[in-house]
């Protein structure tokens, strides 16, 4: 077989590696990749929004599927190419892709369908918005209804921090197209869970969950990035709260989006929040989350290839065995650019540690230069995940690799899964 990956960060560096792990013998194409990608197969120098470069290429290298890693392609159109051209992709269509490129069509959704989310109001007006977080209070939620990065939600915990997230996205056009439109939404306290879940448009295949760490510094303090880190699994979130979430949120969004027309296949992501009141739906994701999928898939022992290649050829998963997983514990840390979440300073040198049993150290940001040696060029630059059989041992053989990283202006977290170790500390 032959894959094509398109992206060139993180989560497809673990795409990658997980499904060459299913199948050593897959013959596996990436664009543009990256290279830790490229010790595992060929990298083309295609964007990874360059719709027609792409449709191009798998055409030309006959491949036998396409994996859609990040969103923006999926925004495009890609996969709706793709398939006119006859080319399984794994991924959803445009349409259905505005689960997540549409905070607005995904709150509408979910509220029309009876998925359980916070209540929310869209506005493109500043002072509309400013009134409706006066009418709520704060704390309050205002989100960019587009894709920003990971960067578009503000959990605003006074008036005035809100009023000015209002007028960054709606006056000052702080995040450009994704923030000419915003929602207003009511507050939720709780943990927050990603649940990711394989999906032929109609039937599920659902993941253990992750909890990912959104702020800067340890004990989530400091600005929100795309992730610091990730661990799994996470004792809050049992068999028998996976099994909700497929009934009360995969299920009733998925026949939502076959009635609305716009079928969903690929992987749904949904970021739960575990409220007083029971799992509620933050957003959706048209994808894998990043550095989720990093913490996920090296606990996976069943196959990924083969549902993933039954959702691109437009197969049902009725009657697929559930996924297995390890009995182990793992932990992410993501290795971040001096600068990051902010002005991030890129070209800097990198020297990588010796390979450690049971560590993978996956590109996020990184490059070669004419000499051949690697230099950062992203804001997250590494995901190393580390698995043992438990998480503190997990969580400590993931940070020793991470100091063993060097490169100047570098920074992580030494603290991934301290919420879920402060838990076991309270229980023991």
């Amino acid at each position: 077989m032959k894959v094509l990956v398109v992206g060139g960060g993180g989560r497809e560096h673990a795409l990658a590696w997980k499904l060459l792990q299913d199948d050593p013998r897959l013959e596996l194409v990436a664009a543009p990749g990256n290279p830790g990608i490229a010790l595992l197969g060929r990298c083309e120098p295609v964007s990874a929004t360059d719709v027609d470069g792409l449709c191009a290429l798998a055409a030309r290298e006959k491949v036998d599927m396409v994996v859609v890693g990040p969103e923006a392609p999926l925004e495009l159109g890609l996969v709706d190419r793709l398939r006119t051209l006859g080319v399984p992709a794994f991924g959803p269509t445009k349409a259905a892709a505005e689960i997540e490129t549409s905070k607005r069509f995904a709150k509408e959704l979910m509220l029309a369908a009876g998925v359980p989310t916070a209540m929310a109001r869209t506005f493109t007006d500043a002072n509309a918005a400013k009134a409706e977080v006066r009418r709520l209070g704060a704390p309050v939620v205002v989100k960019a209804s587009g894709i920003a990065a990971g960067k578009g939600v503000i959990v605003a915990m006074t008036l005035e921090e809100a009023e000015a997230a209002v007028d960054a996205m709606l006056v000052d056009n702080a995040f450009g197209a994704a923030g000419a439109e915003v929602l207003v939404e009511e507050f939720m306290t709780g943990e927050e869970l990603s649940i990711f879940a394989l999906t032929d448009g109609t039937h599920v295949l659902p993941m253990i969950a992750a909890q990912d760490h959104k702020r800067i510094g340890e004990g989530d303090t400091g600005p929100n990035t795309g992730g610091m880190g990730a661990y799994a699994p996470v004792s809050i979130a049992p068999p028998g709260l996976i099994e909700e979430t497929v009934e009360r949120v995969f299920l009733p969004t998925l026949r939502a989006m076959r009635e609305a027309g716009r079928p969903f296949t690929g992987l749904l992501y949904a970021g739960l929040m575990l409220t007083p009141t029971g799992p509620k739906v933050v957003e959706f994701n048209c994808r894998f989350g990043d550095p989720e999928t990093e913490v996920i898939l090296p606990l996976l022992e069943s196959s990924l290839l083969q549902p993933m290649l039954a959702i691109a050829r437009g197969e049902s998963l009725a009657g697929a065995e559930p996924l297995r997983w390890r009995s182990m514990a793992a932990v992410t840390t993501v290795v971040a650019a001096s600068g990051y979440p902010g002005t991030v300073r890129s070209g800097d040198a990198i020297t990588l540690p010796s390979a450690a049993r049971d560590v993978t150290i996956f590109h996020a940001g990184t490059k070669t230069d004419a000499a051949g040696a690697l230099r950062t060029s992203g804001g997250r630059v590494l995901a190393i995940t580390a698995l043992a059989t438990t998480l503190l041992a997990a969580q400590q053989a993931s940070a020793t690799c991470a100091e063993q990283v060097q490169f100047a202006g570098r920074q992580f977290r030494r603290d991934i899964g301290w919420r879920e170790l402060a838990r076991g500390a309270r229980t023991s």
